[in-house]
């Protein structure tokens, strides 16, 4: 009876050296079984390899229990993706052989990465070898070899590196379920077995094995939970930034153009970034092109490397292809270092229905999921454009963050902006939020009711709410909402939630009307809500610090806009909400123990608003020399805090704020600066070189009956003038008038 091999390659989980080495090493071997570090329970998932593009990983999680999932994600470069798809591609048997996700899942607190290694191996044997950076030396001995990876001095050295380690829990039953594989697929016939797993875990999968009652002792009684997984796309951002295996790298754009690059990868590498550069309009010449891959080899030669490595290519494109400019060279890390490539799932892959009908949405809606930021304008008034919005709004509902909503360009609510960016954590928000309807609009409104039947939202979450489900055209959500939100505000007698939550009430009003959306009930409560702040507000000004009354003044400010935007064509009577509005503002501010700030800013809404006609006569009580500095100071900081302009076109208003500033002492001026370097500061550019200007030109003569000559500065002049009429300045002045009269 032939006795079975067990061939163990030790890898780097994304390295195309080691990727290229795999498949060669396989194609040599020729195996009846291929084991892959990962979670047994998707090798019913391998199937479905063939029609994958990576990057993409398999997602595992725990139904009901969002912070319980883990991802095995796989680029073209990663060996274990080449180990799959030469399976599948020659009829072998393939499985994983990691400790199952149902295991791994049942850990309290987060889950810890699959494949994770306890130590540095990699730095431990660069250091060893007197190399500073760990990627430089595996990427010398390994990627750089062509293919060509020596899996057993990468074996030996391993070993070396684990003498007198101790495995600590997890790691040993991991590796005691990896062995257990191992043997069940000798047990099973197979002659010839090839393991691909994590370099750091060769020395624990090599013959001899510790007795096998030892390994299932250390799995009894593991912890279990339902585990469900699938495939789902990936991009090489997230691969950057962290990758499940624990084995995150920072440049997979490179890694994947060394796969994929069968020679000369050093001139393509740069032939490309140059096409980068003229993209972006910047004159690179194929001479340039020349002198960086010069470059990049002698830097190499120099260093000792067989291969010109990110780090040399990199400096020759800085040097030359960019000549020194780091922008354009974070380009080149963005676009071609790192990557924007995203993975694509065919339907045919296991899917909960939210997925799929959001799938067929994005089809329908012209609307494809992309790795880099893409911008898009929606016009309301189009069918397709209001259907877009309706599926990003309900997306956000369900904490699918594929658009985020930004200023919309142009006039009028009709238009949003947004940008999208597919992220692959979408995927698990979809699938946490499954059980909540089998479609997007289902799902995103059982979501709404369900977050206001919580009972535990703020009164702020509540009409921020009721301006989601308007926003994402939820109707049959609206009224429970609404109902939540009225009990809510009635048994709210705090004055400053109730601002808070007033504007977004004013919006999803405002927003109902322009989309075409019933709301009713909706204006009842916001005049509710109004009316109680009209009541509260003039009890909440008293006995204010600064800190309380900058703070209040930002929901002053923000309800004024909401009336403004809510009772826009209507006249300002008593009765209508702006009239209303403006009635309490004025009352308020008639008041003699309010806040500076807060007066000051009332006077300005009331004179903006064309409520009142003493501004400067209030100006002036404010800054007369009856008042501290500090509450003058403040009451100009919120008078001035719409902007300056009004100091332009208003001489005496300027003329006040003039006379008082230039009337404080020193030690006045000095307590008052930071609040006005604060206000005038705010001022746009524009409007402080044209009060300066003001300032500076209010001593000129500007008309008839002004007298600020400088008589002295100017006697010379008037004389030289009356030499030449042939008069003189006794004649004329009379012998004792001011010269020029």
């Amino acid at each position: 009876m032939t006795t079975p091999k067990v061939s163990v390659l030790g890898v780097r989980h994304h390295g195309p050296g080691s990727a290229r080495a795999v498949r060669r090493e396989l194609e040599r071997l020729r195996p009846d079984a291929i084991l892959i570090e990962g979670p047994p329970e998707a090798d019913a998932l391998v199937a479905h390899a063939s029609g994958l593009e990576p990057p993409v990983a398999l997602l595992a999680h725990v139904p009901g229990a969002p912070s319980r999932a883990a991802f095995w994600p796989f680029a073209a470069f990663s060996p274990e993706w080449q180990a799959i798809r030469y399976a599948t591609s020659a009829g072998v048997l393939v499985r994983f052989c990691d400790l199952p996700a149902a295991h791994s899942l049942a850990a309290t607190g987060e889950p810890a990465a699959p494949g994770e290694a306890p130590v540095d191996p990699i730095g431990a044997l660069a250091a060893a070898a007197g190399y500073d950076d760990p990627e430089r030396w595996w990427e010398d001995v390994v990627e750089h070899r062509g293919g060509d990876t020596p899996f057993a001095v990468i074996a030996e050295a391993m070993s070396a590196v684990r003498e007198g380690h101790r495995p600590d829990e997890r790691e040993a039953v991991r590796e005691a379920y990896m062995r257990k594989t191992i043997r069940a697929g000798v047990k099973q016939g197979h002659g010839r077995i090839a393991v691909i797993c994590g370099a750091w875990h060769v020395p624990a999968l090599t013959a001899p094995f510790p007795p096998a009652t030892a390994d299932n002792a250390l799995l009894r009684g593991l912890p279990r939970v339902k585990a469900e997984l699938t495939w789902v796309p990936w991009t090489y951002g997230r691969l950057a930034s962290w990758s499940g295996y624990g084995a995150g790298i920072t440049s997979p754009g490179w890694y994947h153009h060394l796969f994929e690059a069968g020679d000369r990868p050093i001139e393509r590498w740069l032939a490309q970034a140059a096409a980068v550069l003229r993209d972006e309009g910047l004159a690179v010449s194929s001479a340039h092109v020349i002198e960086s891959v010069r470059l990049a080899e002698s830097l190499a030669a120099l260093r000792g490397r067989p291969l010109a490595g990110l780090g040399e290519v990199t400096e020759a494109a800085r040097a030359v292809l960019c000549e020194g400019d780091d922008l354009a060279v974070e380009l080149i890390q963005r676009r071609m270092v790192v990557g924007d490539r995203l993975g694509h799932v065919p339907d045919g892959i296991p899917m909960v229905p939210l997925q799929r009908d959001l799938r067929d949405r994005q089809r329908k809606l012209k609307l494809k999921p992309e790795a880099l930021d893409r911008e898009i304008d929606l016009d309301l008034r189009k069918p397709l454009d209001l259907d877009r919005s309706h599926l990003l709004h309900r997306l956000r509902l369900l904490e699918v963050g594929w658009g985020t909503p930004g200023q919309a360009r142009g006039k009028g609510t009709f238009r949003e902006t947004w940008t999208l960016r597919w992220r692959p954590e979408h995927d698990l928000a979809l699938i946490e939020h499954a059980a909540l309807g089998t479609t997007v609009v289902a799902a995103a409104g059982r979501r709404a009711r369900d977050l206001a039947a919580s009972g535990s939202a703020a009164l702020a979450d509540l009409t921020g709410l009721v301006e989601q489900c308007l926003l994402a055209d939820l109707p049959e959500a609206l009224p429970d909402v609404l109902a939540a939100l009225s009990a809510k505000a009635a048994l709210d007698t705090d004055v400053t939630r109730l601002m808070a939550a007033l504007p977004a009430m004013v919006r999803a009003h405002r927003y109902g009307d322009v989309r075409g959306t019933s709301a009713e009930g909706l204006a009842v409560i916001v005049r509710s809500m109004l009316e109680r702040i009209c009541v509260g507000l003039p009890v909440a000004v008293t006995g204010l610090d600064d800190d309380a009354a900058a703070d209040l003044l930002k929901h002053v400010d923000a309800v004024h806009s909401a009336v403004a935007l809510l009772d826009a064509e209507r006249p300002a009577v008593e009765g209508a909400p702006r009239g209303r509005w403006m009635a309490t503002l004025r009352a308020i501010s008639e008041r003699q123990d309010l806040h500076g700030l807060i007066e000051g800013r009332l006077t300005r809404i009331l004179l903006d608003a064309g409520e009142l006609h003493d501004a400067g006569d209030r100006m002036s009580r404010a800054m007369s020399r009856g008042q501290a500095p500090a509450r003058a100071a403040a009451w100009v900081e919120g008078f001035l805090a719409g902007g300056g302009l009004l100091l332009v076109h208003d001489p005496r208003l300027l003329g006040l704020v003039d006379e008082w500033l230039t009337g404080l002492s020193c030690e006045q001026f000095t307590d008052v600066l930071p609040l006005l370097r604060r206000t005038f500061g705010a001022f746009a550019p524009p409007e402080r070189r044209a009060v300066g200007e003001r300032l500076r030109s209010a001593g000129r003569d500007d008309g008839p009956g002004r007298r600020d000559l400088d008589d002295h500065r100017a006697a010379p002049a008037v004389a030289t003038v009356l030499s030449i009429l042939g008069t003189t300045a006794q004649n004329t002045t009379g012998g004792g008038g001011r010269a020029g009269e």
